[in-house]
């Protein structure tokens, strides 16, 4: 079994060209860089300004998760809508109070993308900005506030208040306001005047300063693996799949009402190719009285792999258990716990089955999923098993059908 530090260095080496670590080392920046797909979604790659910032070495950040940098006073819900943006492959601009080794907390901008592969839309890393965020106080109104990006103390010197440092700065060059943001001088401020109750709102400036970054870090990640042959972006510019259905079979696709989605076999991590209009509904965010159904957006859906729909109380086991089977080119039906858009659970009984060509191999899967209710149940008048064998019958009728066609044109 290859160990973790393996991993963690085939995760760039295999992605981008020799040098691209000297490279980002250049960049000012707090970032740090994470890969999803390394168990337990390890940092790969630390910024010497995050390592300034938050005290650590090199050697002890690499392969730890980033949730080791939160702590007691840390925010949970912040802490779970970072979690739901990685678990939905999206990115998140969110303020958090995060802990440096000696202990001492303080505010800071998080700015995460995701980094996907050109060639098939999967997310390979993600990509995570820290801006320590600088709060102001202006000593004449009593309060915190913003003057045109300065507060001033009513006399010559500008007082700039930290949520995690406190410093004065004597002189009228607004060179000391960059500085003031800079890595390096965060990193050295005295840490004693912490508000850890928040919320802290970032100012535009830092909000900008985290958006240049991201360019900045994505534009030199873009140029190694291009080089490399291996084009990454902050774009999923790459649908996977939606070239690759037939305007027949999409249409044919579309007279199934079920919750459905159609997966490639053949594309690496097995994207979603097909989503019918009930999945995007079913995943959604559960009707009220007083609001409709808000489901996923197609293109949210496509070029995913249905790992997406699982969190942090789906059952391992379960999920070994549909691995196995589709290693093996079988059917399998299984209770599962999937999460909505909104992040609210539901049981899933879901079908998965094999969908073979007109030359008897597998071209696709297909996945058919019931919220596992009484009430469900009852409205569709079929039962569950009854309902998953008519949608694999009609896509299979249909993907043979247009494979004969495809075969004989």
């Amino acid at each position: 079994m290859e160990s973790q530090l393996g991993l963690i260095e085939k995760s760039f080496n295999v992605k981008y060209l020799d040098g691209v670590r000297e490279a980002l080392d250049e960049l000012p920046d707090s970032f740090t860089i994470t890969d999803p797909s390394i168990s337990g979604h390890p940092i790969v790659y630390a910024s010497r300004g995050f390592l300034k910032v938050f005290g650590y070495s090199k050697n002890e950040v690499l392969g730890k998760n980033g949730r080791v940098f939160q702590g007691p006073k840390t925010n949970r819900r912040s802490v779970m809508a970072i979690r739901e943006a990685i678990r939905e492959e999206r990115g998140i601009q969110i303020s958090l109070l995060n802990y440096r080794k000696d202990g001492t907390p303080f505010w800071m901008l998080f700015n995460m993308c995701p980094v996907y592969s050109e060639k098939d839309g999967r997310v390979v890393h993600f990509l995570g900005i820290q801006v320590p965020i600088l709060r102001r106080r202006n000593s004449l109104g009593g309060g915190i506030g913003r003057n045109g990006g300065v507060c001033y103390d009513g006399g010559n010197c500008r007082e700039y208040v930290y949520k995690c440092c406190r410093r004065e700065v004597c002189s009228n060059s607004t060179m000391e306001v960059d500085r003031a943001l800079s890595v390096d001088t965060v990193s050295g401020l005295d840490h004693t005047e912490v508000d850890v109750e928040g919320p802290c709102e970032a100012s535009d400036q830092e909000k900008t300063k985290a958006s240049v970054a991201v360019n900045n870090i994505m534009s030199v990640l873009a140029n190694y693996s291009e080089l490399n042959g291996r084009l990454v972006s902050d774009r999923r510019c790459c649908q996977s799949g939606t070239s690759l259905l037939s305007a027949s079979l999409n249409i044919s696709f579309g007279r199934i009402k079920q919750s459905f989605v159609l997966t490639d076999a053949h594309l690496p991590d097995m994207p979603i190719v097909y989503a019918s209009d009930a999945f995007l509904k079913l995943t959604g965010a559960k009707a009220g009285p007083f609001f409709s159904s808000i489901g996923f957006l197609r293109h949210e859906v496509l070029g995913r792999n249905c790992r997406f729909l699982s969190g942090e109380d789906t059952e391992r086991g379960t999920q070994f258990q549909i691995k196995q089977c589709i290693q093996n080119e079988q059917p399998c039906t299984v209770h599962i716990l999937n999460y909505r858009k909104d992040g609210t659970l539901f049981w899933n009984f879901l079908h998965i089955s094999p969908i073979r060509s007109a030359s008897g191999k597998v071209a696709y899967f297909v996945g058919i999923q019931i919220e596992d209710t009484n009430e469900s149940w009852e409205k569709q008048g079929l039962n569950p098993e009854m309902r998953h064998r008519s949608v694999v019958a009609a896509v299979k009728v249909a993907v043979r059908g247009w494979s004969m066609g495809a075969s004989t044109s």
